[in-house]
């Protein structure tokens, strides 16, 4: 066992570079493709180091055991904030073709369609800094937040099919913002193809109060200062100017995603064993795409992203009332800068061997970040690109990018949605505690208004891979190029 363990570590250690910032685990074994990885020399010695310590549950193992999936093409590719994950690591994403392919829970997670959604405040961050505590406060009154939290818009059994079938229109139509703000969310907040029937009635039940709401754990409401603009062109057509002032909106499907994974995960083990599919993970379980198993979570999928559309959307559209109380601004006057999901799985048309095919884009932790010219961005942006929301943490910067032509010929479209995890949350609850936390984020002019503080070392800064070496890795390898810097002002957390 030992032999073995030596010389998996010895192969990983021979990861070959391609150029500056991409690098390639070669095919072998069961692989269909190579691995790719978007890094730096620290991307890859912390992977190794991932490897060594825990030889059995590290991402370059699970790319490999990803890049054996059938109907995978080009690559099985981890991105700069990669890091291991349940199946697949989180920050990356692989296209199957639909004839031959299959649909994995590895490749989305069980927080399907967690995402970001970006408001542009019409207020200048000096404002903003004069009433800083008082819109703190009104944030955490006005947004539901933490384990267990409940939303506003109470709903019975046979609305919440509505809203897993519509998406973000749903509580448009029930107040909740305006109609012409869903050309600025992915999908327009919507994906066809949602059955209700394709989800558990206990996925449902514990959905109930949950639209609105933020949950715990990595997510976030958070007020942003533009600090630097990097792109004035794409800036301008995002209606970015430095010293302005953005809140961003960072969650998902909550309960309803958790239980569709936990409920498929048994139906897809037996379609694995029912198609013969060779499966090294018990999370990597998945079925042919066009078969019944797979069209079923697919479907499911599919009720999962729009259920975070609608709960990305409620909570806009209370931010948008919580700015109005206390700066008495109109609420019309927030607008949507875009909104965009990153626990994905998509039918997209890219090109493959220099000819366009219909594929089935998985992206777990992975961003769509669609280059110019693409008819899926709103066309206010398409002439630079898609914006590309990247969090960092509740004390560093975050991002705004914007997708390139280079991110569709060679990642389908996809780049990082965040700095990634550099620490496991076991080990950084032992390092800090939550009242820390908040002292020391206060120092640095940040405010933190969380729920739970027992909870908040978990999503310290030092738990996170330094966001802006991450960002420039994408930056600097084409993929996805910066737009502007933000700086936290206030963060809302559960």
């Amino acid at each position: 066992m030992f032999k073995k363990m030596v010389e998996k570590v010895k192969k990983m250690g021979e990861i070959k570079k391609i150029s500056e910032f991409i690098y390639e685990v070669p095919k072998e074994g069961n692989m269909r493709v190579p691995g790719r990885i978007y890094g730096n020399e620290n991307t890859i010695a912390a992977l190794n180091d991932e490897f060594q310590k825990n030889p059995n549950w590290n991402s370059l193992q699970q790319m490999e055991n990803g890049a054996g999936l059938p109907g995978i093409q080009k690559y099985l590719f981890a991105l700069a904030d990669v890091h291991c994950g349940y199946g697949l690591p989180i920050g990356s994403v692989f296209a199957a073709d639909p004839n031959e392919g299959v649909i994995t829970f590895g490749g989305i997670g069980f927080d399907i369609n967690c995402g970001v959604h970006s408001l542009i405040v019409p207020l200048k961050a000096s404002e903003v800094e004069k009433k800083k505590k008082e819109i703190a406060e009104q944030l955490f009154r006005d947004v539901p937040a933490g384990l267990g939290s409940k939303g506003n818009l109470e709903l019975g059994s046979g609305e919440l099919d509505e809203v897993m079938e519509k998406g973000a229109e749903f509580v448009v139509e029930r107040g909740c913002g305006r109609r012409e703000e869903l050309k600025f969310i992915e999908e327009n907040g919507c994906v066809n193809g949602a059955d209700p029937k394709n989800v558990s009635e206990k996925a449902k039940q514990r959905a109930l109060r949950q639209i609105g709401t933020l949950g715990s754990g990595n997510h976030y409401c958070e007020i942003q200062e533009i600090e630097k603009i990097f792109d004035e062109e794409a800036a301008e057509a995002f209606g970015l100017e430095k010293e302005g002032v953005l809140v961003s909106i960072h969650c998902g499907s909550r309960a309803l995603g958790h239980q569709i994974g936990t409920d498929y995960l048994s139906i897809l083990a037996e379609a694995s064993r029912k198609y013969k599919i060779n499966i090294p993970d018990r999370e990597l379980v998945c079925a042919p795409i066009e078969s019944e198993e797979g069209q079923d979570f697919f479907s499911a999928v599919k009720c999962g992203m729009n259920a975070a559309f609608a709960n990305r959307q409620a909570i806009a559209s209370l931010v948008r009332r919580s700015f109005a109380k206390v700066f008495g601004i109109s609420e019309a006057e927030v607008k949507t800068l875009y909104d965009v999901g990153h626990n994905t799985a998509k039918m997209e048309r890219h090109k493959v061997n220099g000819k366009m095919k219909e594929l089935l884009v998985q992206r777990k932790g992975s961003t769509r970040g669609f280059g110019p010219d693409r008819g899926e961005v709103p066309s206010k942006y398409r002439k630079v690109g898609q914006p590309v929301i990247v969090g960092g943490t509740m004390g560093t910067h975050s991002f705004i990018l914007k997708g390139t032509e280079k991110a569709m010929e060679e990642t389908f479209g996809s780049t990082i949605h965040g700095a990634g995890r550099a620490m496991s949350r076991t080990r950084a609850l032992k390092m800090w505690t939550g009242s820390q936390m908040v002292q020391e984020l206060e120092k640095k002019g940040i405010l933190i208004k969380a729920k739970s503080l027992k909870g908040l070392p978990e999503e310290a800064p030092l738990a996170y891979k330094d966001v802006e070496e991450v960002v420039n890795i994408m930056h600097k390898a084409g993929i996805s190029t910066k737009v502007a810097m933000v700086k936290p002002m206030v963060c809302v957390k559960g």
